[in-house]
């Protein structure tokens, strides 16, 4: 069963996901619709849908067929608007129990996405960890800058799309690989969720991240055969919850869960927290390679 208080969207149906794409180059749409079922039946409160770089009319075929094996609502997930576009087109809100889908993502550079809110009202997950500076895409290297990307792009979509409110608005400060995080990309995240948290403006919005994305390139054991990828997920989500987060793009297969501070993975992101630089890295080789 999913942790209480975190919506899980699934994430299984994506192209970049080895396995997954060996169905869409098969052309398995079966397999792609048992992926769909699983994911339900194993608790995703969403089913996420990235078809990659697929013609248009792909994706309006995947949301036709995908709603008709599951009554969960879709994340429709794509940069590109013309993909977006057709997916938004072909989704049913009464097959979805009238749940509008989320659009997954838009940031500072595809605010022009917020336009395809008259063809379907979405949830949109928005990108704050990079904004738009002279013209140009810049990563959010601070607390400060992540949070006053939230701001701005929380307020264009208010703008672009009336009658929205801010439990439509999924926020996603973005998450990076914590084995290779010598940049403070954690310090920056927990710092941005705690800081729009406690922003009164921001209350009743979401936060959401690829969870999965936390644990990229680990080794899934210890050598006492502990787990070290959903370890430290639970561990990360242990210090998010509390600040807000409660939606993750993850996998129906972890269980995830809320960590002791004595745990082994508690302790390491713990330490995480308190270092910076390579020093992180050399924590995170402690804990799964001891």
């Amino acid at each position: 069963m999913p942790l209480a208080g975190l919506t899980i969207i699934g994430e299984s149906i994506n192209d970049s996901v080895p396995s997954t794409k060996k169905l869409f180059d098969a052309g398995d749409i079966n397999g792609l619709l048992e992926l769909a079922r699983s994911q339900d039946e194993k608790g995703a409160a969403y089913i996420d849908v990235n078809i990659g770089p697929r013609p248009p009319e792909f994706m309006a075929e995947m949301v036709r067929k995908l709603q008709g094996v599951t009554a969960k609502p879709l994340s429709i997930d794509t940069p590109d608007p013309a993909i977006a576009k057709a997916g938004l087109e072909a989704y049913q809100l009464d097959r979805a129990g009238g749940k509008k889908p989320i659009l997954n993502s838009i940031s500072a550079l595809r605010t022009e996405m917020f336009d395809l809110y008259k063809i379907q009202p979405f949830k949109p997950i928005l990108l704050v960890s990079e904004n738009v500076i002279d013209g140009r895409s810049k990563p959010c290297r601070t607390v400060e800058e992540t949070f006053e990307a939230a701001q701005r792009l929380v307020k264009t979509f208010f703008a672009r799309c009336p009658g929205a409110t801010n439990d439509d608005c999924i926020i996603d400060p973005g998450i990076a690989p914590i084995g290779s995080d010598s940049e403070g990309n954690i310090h920056r995240l927990i710092g941005a969720m705690e800081l729009i948290h406690k922003d009164a403006s921001f209350a009743g919005c979401h936060f959401s991240v690829g969870l999965s994305n936390f644990t990229v390139m680990l080794p899934p054991k210890r050598p006492d055969g502990s787990p070290v990828k959903g370890a430290l997920e639970s561990a990360f989500l242990t210090r998010a919850m509390p600040l807000g987060l409660d939606m993750v793009i993850g996998s129906v297969k972890r269980n995830y869960e809320l960590l002791t501070p004595e745990h082994p993975a508690m302790r390491c992101l713990d330490d995480c927290l308190k270092v910076k630089g390579f020093d992180v890295l050399m924590r995170v080789r402690e804990f799964y390679s001891s």
